[in-house]
């Protein structure tokens, strides 16, 4: 059976290799799909197809193959979720009565308002459109609805449409022991490879020796040279929590197959937009930030700088003074953007988003400017676009 699918995805026009499918044969040993239909899906999916182009083709010839294995589609009853029902005290509103909602009038007056309803309001507050509380449309508070507010109280993102958020944010690392799905990023990234020998002689010249030991009538003339090692340093920072939440699966596929290609790689976080601060541990991130200054004076111009985030937050938070979301910066987004694209040479802005969804992103179009257009999708072939371009 598994010859007969290998030969049909040669068939379909698939390059599936006889080492890939001893790779996939390796892996159904190891236990590693056991008898799921749908786990083996995914292995061999992950063994055999080297680009996303080829995702549908693989689909096609799998149904075809394996016809009749799926198991039966379960009971399409589903329960109704506890958080679900206990965030039923939310104010539904309709598109239209959304649409009615003005917003306050501007960063610096959001700003004057709270702290003139943080004056004014004596107790706790539920519903309603003027004081802090819970599922109402004022902007500030948590469950409810305003085009433009300060979230307080609230567990995690909803409309994703808040200016400031007035919590601790506690974000994760990245996992870069990630595997499954890292290989054709892996292949994308090695055309930003340049390799050179460096160091100390230890690797063997056989061609060398060869001609040497010849020429010196048998006798063993051994040549060693240094070691080939990929030369290209990368600096990557990476955009953590609130709407990236949704891409860290995605984001710990790149992460991964960077650190196995570049011996010279270096990653900082920041959250939306970088700042005068940067981090490296999210669980121990004030013990661990340090000055974006800092991380300039560091890192030469040599290194080729990739940011990745999906860009959706508010504008203010790269064109005004004190717009971050988590804290008050005393100098914008956009300044330190131009600070960090001034400095390295080669800049590249990853974007997980659909590159469709970008021209509807105002904060997308304004970081996009700020990159000097070199924003790519995070997709094997936008990686293979910004290798590109950044090795020019």
């Amino acid at each position: 059976m598994f010859a007969t699918f290998i030969i049909a995805l040669r068939e379909a026009g698939l390059p599936a290799s006889i080492t890939e499918y001893l790779t996939l044969m390796r892996a159904m040993r190891e236990g590693v799909a056991d008898y799921s239909v749908e786990d083996f899906y995914y292995l061999s999916r992950a063994a055999l197809v080297k680009d996303e182009r080829h995702l549908d083709r693989f689909d096609r010839v799998f149904g075809e193959v394996f016809r009749g294995l799926e198991p039966p589609e379960g009971d399409l009853k589903r329960e109704i979720p506890e958080d679900w029902l206990r965030k039923m005290v939310e104010k539904l509103l309709t598109e239209e009565e959304k649409a009615q909602i003005k917003a306050a009038g501007g960063f610096d007056a959001l700003m004057d308002l709270l702290k003139q309803r943080l004056a004014e309001q004596k107790g706790r507050h539920q519903g309603g459109s003027k004081w802090i509380g819970t599922g109402g449309t004022s902007p500030f508070g948590a469950h409810g609805y305003n085009p433009e507010g300060v979230r307080i109280g609230q567990e995690e993102s909803r409309h994703r449409r808040a200016v400031k958020v007035w919590d601790k944010r506690e974000f994760r690392d990245l996992d870069d022991s990630i595997e499954i799905g890292t290989r054709n990023m892996k292949l994308a990234l090695r055309r930003l490879r340049r390799f050179a020998r460096q160091g100390a002689a230890t690797e063997l010249d056989l061609p060398d020796t060869i001609r040497s030991t010849a020429n010196n009538a048998g006798s063993l003339d051994l040549k060693l040279v240094p070691e080939r090692h990929n030369t290209v340093k990368v600096l990557l920072l990476l955009d953590i929590g609130g709407s990236m939440d949704d891409h860290v699966r995605l984001s710990e596929e790149l992460f991964s197959a960077a650190r196995s290609e570049f011996k010279h790689l270096e990653h900082y976080y920041f959250h939306n937009c970088p700042y005068e601060r940067l981090w490296r541990n999210n669980r121990r991130r004030k013990e661990s930030e340090v000055s974006t200054f800092e991380v300039l004076r560091t890192y030469g111009p040599d290194y080729k700088l990739i940011l990745v985030g999906d860009a959706s937050m508010s504008p203010y938070e790269i064109v005004q003074h004190g717009g971050s979301v988590e804290h008050w910066n005393e100098e914008s987004g956009t300044v330190w953007m131009n600070r960090l694209t001034g400095h390295f040479r080669r800049t590249a802005w990853l974007n997980p988003m659909p590159e469709a969804t970008w021209p509807h992103s105002v904060s997308t179009d304004l970081m996009r400017q700020l990159v000097e257009g070199r924003m790519f999708p995070l997709t094997v072939g936008g990686i293979e676009a910004m290798t590109r371009e950044l090795s020019r």
